[in-house]
């Protein structure tokens, strides 16, 4: 029998063995996930360019004030790769994800060879968390989307309700060419038995390419709610732990609320007490969404902004509680948004990140910046005692560990 390490480096196996202009094999995963015999639950499915995982968490910690066993399923982990499924807002052990591993090698076993095309880490964690729902005999799925929609392993399960975050123009000339493209690509998510779609408001082309995918696959329309001012944000934005929450992740939180109660009414469960929905939002904590760390010489806040917006929103949280920043740590692959951030923070100190090359991580815009590896809590303290750290989730996730930020509870179930 393997070794727990090796259970869990199968989640990578055929992605580290991949070719040049081999891409993610749908066909051979929706062989697997047939293999596995995985369960047909409710899902909500979460897709979009930014905000995926807040959404994700909101929603997930509605449905379990409402009395849903909720399994969640992000991509990638805060800090490690059981943080990425989670029952009822908990990550599972390392144990649990090497059992989860090793079920899926078995499983794999029986597919036929891949040619060009591979089976995804994100896609082999989206199967596993759904194995871990059967097991743990969940009522319900919260799904974020690793990259696409239609192009993701999430399609693989049809969605009854979808999320849709903002989206913008990244991952041009993958998803799409153009951001309506990719809006397309994101919403293709969708099935005919998805019975509602909410999205944040989006660009003309975005919302009219959503709007047209949607319709085109489900014959229904796309609620397009206005935040801030519409009736429904006023009522959500009321109970405890969202009135409080500022800054730009809470859209994200708000949708994923209105989804999660959508989900909850099209399948006919019974809403959430409103005092105690109140008391689990309340306890969200996101680490790494403008959340804030203490290490010995110096004090961080953390955030996965990946645009000038972002990055902005970033910085006047800092503002609040600083009257100035010593140093911006910077870490963007090359589809984000990098001239963005730094024209955002124009005037202030910032040490760009690289980080190694993975699946759709591409740094070649920073070679000459600070190398991840060389981070290290006395590295962090050398750049001041007022530190923001931005970039993409694989970074600041690196930053948490680096920090000892506690990520294996997100609320209070």
């Amino acid at each position: 029998m393997m070794t727990d390490e090796g259970d869990t480096a199968f989640f990578y196996d055929e992605w580290g063995r991949r070719r040049p202009g081999d891409r993610r094999d749908l066909r051979r995963a929706a062989l697997l996930a047939d293999t596995l015999g995985l369960p047909g639950l409710p899902a909500l499915t979460v897709v979009g360019s930014k905000g995926k995982g807040t959404a994700a968490t909101y929603a997930s910690a509605w449905l379990v004030a409402a009395g849903c066993r909720v399994v969640t399923v992000t991509s990638p982990g805060l800090r490690r790769d059981s943080d990425r499924i989670r029952l009822d807002g908990t990550a599972i052990s390392e144990r649990d994800l090497a059992g989860l591993g090793r079920r899926l090698r078995d499983a794999a076993r029986s597919l036929p060879p891949h040619g060009a095309g591979y089976l995804s880490p994100s896609g082999l964690f989206t199967l596993a968390g759904l194995l871990y729902a059967r097991d743990a005999g969940a009522d319900v799925v919260v799904l974020e989307a690793g990259m696409g929609g239609a192009s993701d392993e999430v399609s693989l399960v049809p969605p009854t309700v979808v999320a849709i975050t903002q989206v913008f123009g990244e991952h041009l000339g993958v998803l799409g060419d153009t951001p309506a493209e990719i809006a397309a690509d994101k919403a293709g998510v969708v099935s005919e038995l998805t019975r509602a779609v909410v999205s944040l408001p989006q660009t003309p082309d975005v919302a009219a390419a959503i709007e047209a995918t949607v319709a085109g696959r489900t014959g229904r329309p796309v609620e397009l709610p206005g935040l801030p001012g519409s009736s429904e944000v006023s009522e959500l934005s009321a109970l405890s732990g969202l009135s409080a929450l500022s800054g730009p992740h809470r859209p994200n939180a708000l949708l994923g609320c209105a989804a999660a109660r959508r989900l909850l009414q099209v399948t006919g469960r019974p809403a959430a007490d409103a005092a105690r929905t109140a008391e689990v939002l309340a306890s969200v904590r996101l680490p790494g969404r403008v959340s804030w760390h203490t290490i010995p010489g110096a004090t961080l806040l953390v955030d996965s902004a990946v645009e000038g917006n972002g990055a902005a929103a970033a910085l006047a949280e800092a503002y609040r509680r600083w009257d100035r920043i010593d140093r911006v740590l910077v870490c963007l692959p090359d589809h984000k948004d990098l001239e963005g951030v730094l024209a955002a923070l124009d005037g202030l100190p910032v040490t760009t990140v690289r980080m190694p090359d993975r699946e759709s991580l591409r740094f070649t815009r920073t070679r000459d910046g600070l190398d991840i590896a060389d981070l290290t809590p006395g590295r962090l303290a050398s750049f001041g005692e007022r530190i923001v750290v931005l970039g993409t989730v694989y970074f600041t996730g690196r930053v948490l560990d680096l920090v000892g930020a506690d990520t294996t509870r997100l609320f209070a179930g």
